[in-house]
């Protein structure tokens, strides 16, 4: 129970529901128990009614007798249909308030998980599966919903309804209520104990549900892959075994739930034949009435979903604990990147960057990205950074998008330290084309949009439109068939490669930041497509800081300055001509390319 305490917050704001609904829980159990009574009182009057009216028989008190009888039973029959339309209106603002509070907190505790994820780093999101992540905001959340809603407004009523219940018993005769009530301690203590083991078997349930999503959301990413490599099948069988086991554990919970009902029902069997044996002593002494046995049995009918709902609502209660456990995990884990307070001037942003014996280690690989590296870069001139595969070079471009921080040294952003920039006005000021392209499953327009903080322009189309042609992609958009209202699949799946990597360019020019950051953005562009956008960004980037990084030479040799990395270190730098007459690893690289591009010069890179 200690981890739903962090949902009172929650029950807080949303106290006067909770109270509101407390009182109409009240007010429903009590129109619910005074048909008993009146069952009670009907019954002894067609009981004493009967005697008086054999006394009379044939005589004319007899049939006015039988009239105010008749009338009486039907004054009776009215209270108890009244009772139950009341006890009915009252359920029914009794749901409105509780069940739709339930709902009113899941929708707050959705969105702040997912205010929450957005200010993990990005080092969480490597650490943890894309489908633990939505299981913990969809199925979780709603686990926890149930104890928000149906839990305890169940719980409520069982209290109100068995202290109403017990008290009208107690002031009827207390020792057939002790005798009736002997074998709630037992059936109590049998729900404690199976309890026990439903709390296991829930998280169990739970973490199996978890890693089942995060199968189907990674078969569902990369079908391609599993298609062509003809692997449908053993992804079957992985699943199968997978599934297999989620049912195996909610079977092993059904069967525990299972007892529930058989104990229930033992328990309250055993309560009415109390009752009746008990009773029917006391009927045959004098203590009490006929009427009064049939009332306490319709008592006991009473408890019997109060004491049933003691199960379900603890079972609802363990549930709801494992699944806050798992969210709370999450909503404790703080992310790694701290933005600073905003000032009260804005940071006036122009893209001067220094990198001062910067080191960084990746924490889950222990692999060395950068070494003790420095360099420094003007205001509005471009680098390009080119090097082995894992020598470090997107590394770099994370460092100035702040997605790490260096375990030593520091970057500066116009001589400022990134950590001392807010992070909305830091990449505010940045387009990042990544190496790993993602589009949204969205249009075409709405993804080159997205570059854009105010959607609301009223030149929207047009900028959209010479974005697209910025990153040459534009013919391409034009000639599908529904042109930028195209709809792409899921990570842009229906594009080739290169129009992925072309739109999420476009996507990033449209925005005109003060720095351009390309990550091997043009790996699946043809020579002629990159030889058209490369003379697009030289008029982009006047003015603007640029970082170009990327495997060919072709793309990079028109910036201001080069650097060669390799394991985190760099190795030369300077200008293209410059490194060429160095004749060393640039001008072999340099070298072995332009032979490539002669042996196959229709090669799309």
């Amino acid at each position: 129970m200690k981890s739903l305490l962090q949902l009172n917050k929650y029950l807080y704001k949303y106290r006067f529901r909770l109270l509101w609904g407390t009182f109409f829980i009240t007010v429903s159990n009590i129109f619910a128990i005074y048909p008993a009574e009146i069952l009670r009182q009907g019954i002894d009057l067609v009981q004493d009614g009967t005697a008086v009216y054999q006394l009379f028989d044939g005589s004319p008190i007899a049939l006015n007798l039988s009239g105010n009888f008749y009338t009486i039973l039907l004054y009776f029959g009215l209270i108890v249909i009244a009772s139950a339309l009341l006890k009915g209106i009252f359920m029914f603002f009794m749901r409105q308030t509780i069940i739709v509070m339930s709902r009113l907190i899941e929708y707050d505790l959705k969105n702040d998980m997912f205010d929450h994820y957005q200010q993990l780093d990005l080092a969480f999101f490597k650490r943890n599966r894309t489908g633990d992540l939505m299981a913990r905001i969809s199925e979780d959340v709603s686990q926890v919903r149930m104890y928000l809603g149906p839990a305890i407004m169940y719980a409520i009523s069982t209290v109100s309804l068995f202290v109403l219940v017990l008290a009208r018993m107690v002031s009827i005769n207390a020792e057939l209520t002790l005798y009736v009530m002997a074998p709630l301690p037992l059936l109590a203590f049998l729900v404690y104990k199976v309890n026990s083991l439903v709390i296991h078997r829930s998280e169990a349930v739970q973490s199996q549900l978890s890693r089942m999503t995060s199968f189907v959301q990674e078969f569902f990413s990369g079908i391609r892959v599993i298609k062509s490599y003809n692997r449908e099948k053993t992804m079957y069988k992985q699943f199968d075994i997978i599934a297999d086991k989620y049912k195996q554990l909610n079977l092993s919970l059904v069967r525990i739930n299972a007892l529930f009902f058989p104990v229930i029902s033992l328990m309250i069997g055993f309560s009415t034949l109390i009752t009746v044996y008990i009773g029917g002593n006391k009927v045959y002494s004098g203590d009490i009435t006929t009427g009064t046995i049939a009332e306490f049995i319709l008592y006991v009918g009473m408890l019997t979903w109060p004491v049933a709902s003691m199960g379900w609502v603890t079972s609802i209660v363990q549930r709801a604990a494992a699944s806050q456990t798992r969210i709370n995990e999450f909503l404790k884990t703080k992310p790694e990147i701290i933005s600073p307070q905003a000032s009260a001037m804005p940071f006036d942003i122009k893209g001067g960057l220094a990198f001062e014996n910067v080191s960084f280690r990746y924490p889950d690989s222990g692999v060395l990205a950068l070494d003790n590296l420095s360099l420094k870069i003007d205001a509005g001139t471009s680098l390009a950074i080119i090097g082995r595969t894992g020598s470090g070079k997107s590394t770099i471009a994370a460092m100035i998008a702040r997605l790490y921080d260096p375990d030593d040294g520091r970057v500066l952003m116009d001589g400022i330290p990134l950590t001392k920039i807010p992070l909305n006005e830091l990449r505010g000021a940045i387009a990042y084309v990544p190496q790993e392209v993602f589009l949204f499953s969205d249009t075409i327009f709405n993804n080159i949009a997205f570059g854009l903080k105010n959607h609301d322009d009223a030149n929207l189309n047009e900028k959209v439109e010479q974005a697209a042609k910025d990153a040459a992609v534009y013919e391409n958009i034009v000639n599908l068939k529904d042109g930028f209202q195209t709809r792409v699949g899921e990570r842009g799946v229906t594009l080739s490669g290169g129009q992925k990597q072309r739109i999420s360019m476009a996507r990033a020019i449209i925005r005109k930041p003060a720095l351009l950051i390309f990550d091997d953005c043009m790996s699946a562009v043809d020579t002629e497509t990159e030889e058209k956008i490369l003379n697009k960004l030289k008029e982009l980037m006047k003015g603007r800081t640029t970082v170009i990084i990327s495997h060919r030479i072709s793309s990079i040799k028109h910036c201001d300055r080069i650097i060669l990395l390799d394991q985190g270190k760099i190795v030369e730098q300077g200008s293209h001509e410059d490194l060429l007459h160095l004749e060393g690893a640039y001008a072999e690289l340099y070298s072995k390319q332009i032979l490539e591009e002669q042996t196959n010069p229709n090669t799309t890179l």
